[in-house]
Formats: structure tokens, sequence, C-alpha cells
């Protein structure tokens, strides 16, 4: 069996259940227009995408009267002073995960689109920094997911081949990266009408229970 070095975890929706965070950030502006979305229209659309994709869509989208650079700015601020007062929820059985390997002696890395100052705001709040040896953030990076750039960075960064690692997505926009990065990852979304989108992941699980229980019979740790 391939001996597994590290496993490179996307942060929005798959260590942290922050989803809906950022849904309700885009309905406080939506509503100062007199607008709506639903959840389902974001976990569809938005969900998995950079801040600056997703705020030149929505602004497209719902014809909003702001200049793009602004509204950048302002659902920016609405991120710090939520990440900033607000326990994120980790997803389920994050943290048995993250220990879990973290005790077999893996590398841990977070990869996400996500920019520098929330990842670190995230962090300094949950107190799980200590457990990982690199995050890569969008900030870090020329371009975000879905380019690969931010996996190739991250393997470069702890110094191992690609057939060393694992990386967990639960978006399509985060998977398409780390293919093609030519990384094996694997998918963990809990709503399995998401997971025909998911196809290209080399396997798809509903927790990360499942996906480090699979990952630990078929590597060697």
């Amino acid at each position: 069996m391939q001996k597994l070095k590290a496993i490179l975890f996307d942060l929005d929706g798959t260590l942290i259940d922050s989803e809906y965070f950022h849904y309700q950030c885009w309905i406080e502006i939506l509503e100062t227009y007199s607008l709506s979305m639903t959840y389902e229209e974001w976990v569809n659309t938005y969900a998995g995408y950079p801040l600056p994709v997703n705020s030149k869509k929505i602004k497209e989208k719902y014809n909003l009267n702001i200049g793009l650079s602004e509204l950048i700015l302002w659902r920016e601020r609405l991120s710090k002073t939520g990440f900033s007062t607000r326990d994120i929820n980790l997803m389920p059985f994050a943290l048995e995960t993250i220990q879990f390997f973290k005790q077999k002696g893996l590398k841990l890395a977070v990869v996400t689109a996500s920019p520098r100052p929330d990842v670190d705001l995230i962090f300094a709040r949950n107190g799980l920094s200590n457990y990982f040896d690199l995050m890569v953030t969008r900030t870090d990076v020329t371009l975000t997911k879905p380019d690969p750039e931010c996996y190739n960075f991250c393997c470069q960064q702890l110094g191992l081949n690609k057939d060393e690692c694992l990386a967990f997505e639960d978006t399509i926009n985060g998977l398409k990266a780390a293919k093609a990065a030519n990384l094996v990852c694997y998918a963990i979304q809990s709503d399995t009408s998401q997971h025909p989108k998911l196809a290209i992941a080399d396997k798809i699980f509903t927790d990360l229970k499942l996906a480090s229980e699979n990952a630990a019979t078929h590597f060697t740790l």
C-alpha cells in the first residue's frame, strides 16, 4: 500500500461548518436592497467559490448598485466582525479526524480559498492551529481554487510528493483544484443530493469519520 504522509484539508464545509455563516453575510447585504436568496441557492451556486468570484456573480445576478471592489470590502468587513465575535462549529468528527492523523505522525495542512485574515481569526478562536504544519490561503497564491496552484504550493512547502498526500474537499470547486494538482481527493459531503456533482472525487463519504477510516484501510499510515 502507498505510504501516506500528509492530509490536506479544505476549510469551509470540510473542517468548519461555515457555509451558513457565509450565506447569512450575503443575506445581510441583499436585505439592504430588499432582496433575498435561499440557502439551497447558496449551496448549489456559490458554496466553495472564493469571495471575489461570488461577489461578481451576486452583483451581476441581483443588479446591485455598488462597485465590485466596494461590495467585496463590505463582505470582508462582515466576515471579520463575524469570525472575531462568533464561534464557528466544527464539522462532525473534525476534531477526532485531526487528532487521529496527528497521532499517526502525518503532516496536516489547510488549503482554503478563504483569505488569510479570516483563517487567522477562525483558528484564533477555535485553538486548532497547533495541529497544523501549514496553512495555504487565498492570500498566499496568485490563483485560487479551482486552479491547482494552492495544492501544488502546499505539497512543495511540505516537501512531499503528490502520491504521499490525500486531500479532503466538500465542493466541486475544491475537487477540481485537487484533481488538477494530481492528488487523490476524497469528497466529504453529508448532503447526498450533492454527490452526483462530486463524481470526479476518488471516493465520496458522508462524514470525516468514514473518510479517515477508509484512508487508514487503503494507505499505510
